[in-house]
Protein backbone atom coordinates (compact mmCIF):
# COMPACT_ATOMS: atom_id res chain seq x y z
CA UNK A 1 0.00 0.00 0.00
CA UNK A 2 1.50 3.33 -1.14
CA UNK A 3 0.67 6.86 0.74
CA UNK A 4 -1.53 7.99 -1.62
CA UNK A 5 -3.82 4.47 -1.52
CA UNK A 6 -3.38 5.15 2.99
CA UNK A 7 -5.27 8.62 2.06
CA UNK A 8 -7.82 7.40 -0.32
CA UNK A 9 -8.76 4.43 2.06
CA UNK A 10 -8.55 6.75 5.10
CA UNK A 11 -10.72 9.59 3.09
CA UNK A 12 -13.15 6.65 2.17
CA UNK A 13 -13.40 5.03 5.26
CA UNK A 14 -14.25 8.72 7.49
CA UNK A 15 -16.43 10.40 4.76
CA UNK A 16 -17.09 13.66 7.07
CA UNK A 17 -13.12 14.03 6.15
CA UNK A 18 -12.09 15.51 3.01
CA UNK A 19 -9.37 14.02 1.45
CA UNK A 20 -7.09 16.99 2.16
CA UNK A 21 -7.44 16.65 5.38
CA UNK A 22 -6.87 12.78 5.64
CA UNK A 23 -3.04 13.73 3.53
CA UNK A 24 -2.62 15.95 6.17
CA UNK A 25 -3.11 13.67 9.16
CA UNK A 26 -1.09 11.02 7.37
CA UNK A 27 1.48 13.07 6.31
CA UNK A 28 1.48 14.76 10.39
CA UNK A 29 1.98 11.07 11.88
CA UNK A 30 4.80 9.82 9.20
CA UNK A 31 6.47 13.06 9.68
CA UNK A 32 6.16 12.68 13.37
CA UNK A 33 7.29 9.10 13.27
CA UNK A 34 10.56 10.35 11.08
CA UNK A 35 11.53 12.64 13.37
CA UNK A 36 11.39 10.37 16.49
CA UNK A 37 13.29 8.04 14.81
CA UNK A 38 15.58 10.64 13.51
CA UNK A 39 16.22 11.58 17.25
CA UNK A 40 16.88 7.61 18.16
CA UNK A 41 13.99 7.53 19.62
CA UNK A 42 11.65 4.42 19.81
CA UNK A 43 8.37 4.77 18.46
CA UNK A 44 5.96 1.85 19.40
CA UNK A 45 2.61 1.24 18.16
CA UNK A 46 0.67 -0.97 20.79
CA UNK A 47 -1.05 -3.88 18.27
CA UNK A 48 1.49 -2.97 15.42
CA UNK A 49 5.06 -2.71 16.52
CA UNK A 50 8.08 -1.35 16.87
CA UNK A 51 9.93 1.06 15.08
CA UNK A 52 13.51 1.90 16.10
CA UNK A 53 16.76 3.53 14.35
CA UNK A 54 19.85 0.92 14.50
CA UNK A 55 23.50 2.05 14.22
CA UNK A 56 25.81 0.82 11.69
CA UNK A 57 29.47 1.87 12.97
CA UNK A 58 31.87 2.81 10.88
CA UNK A 59 34.04 -0.10 9.59
CA UNK A 60 37.08 -0.25 6.69
CA UNK A 61 36.09 -2.04 3.45
CA UNK A 62 37.16 -2.21 0.26
CA UNK A 63 36.50 -1.84 -3.36
CA UNK A 64 35.52 -5.22 -5.29
CA UNK A 65 36.85 -3.17 -8.79
CA UNK A 66 39.96 -1.80 -7.77
CA UNK A 67 41.02 -3.49 -4.51
CA UNK A 68 41.80 -0.09 -2.48
CA UNK A 69 41.17 0.47 0.74
CA UNK A 70 37.68 2.08 1.52
CA UNK A 71 36.26 3.84 4.51
CA UNK A 72 32.96 3.19 4.97
CA UNK A 73 31.01 6.24 7.27
CA UNK A 74 28.37 5.46 9.98
CA UNK A 75 24.71 4.71 9.22
CA UNK A 76 21.49 4.61 10.52
CA UNK A 77 19.14 1.75 9.84
CA UNK A 78 15.53 1.35 10.43
CA UNK A 79 14.70 -2.10 12.31
CA UNK A 80 11.00 -2.81 12.64
CA UNK A 81 9.68 -5.45 15.41
CA UNK A 82 6.07 -6.71 14.35
CA UNK A 83 3.88 -6.97 17.96
CA UNK A 84 2.99 -10.65 19.55
CA UNK A 85 -0.92 -9.40 18.18
CA UNK A 86 0.22 -9.36 14.62
CA UNK A 87 1.31 -12.28 13.68
CA UNK A 88 -2.52 -14.18 14.37
CA UNK A 89 -3.88 -11.22 12.32
CA UNK A 90 -0.99 -12.12 9.23
CA UNK A 91 -1.23 -15.85 9.45
CA UNK A 92 -4.23 -17.04 11.50
CA UNK A 93 -4.17 -18.88 14.85
CA UNK A 94 -1.11 -20.94 15.74
CA UNK A 95 -0.92 -24.78 15.12
CA UNK A 96 -2.14 -27.04 18.21
CA UNK A 97 0.64 -29.04 19.58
Amino acid sequence: MTRLELIARLSAQNPHLYRRDAKAAVDAILETITAALARGDRVELRGFGTFTAKRRPARSSRNPRTGKAVVVPEKARLAFKPSKDMYPRLNGPAPAQ
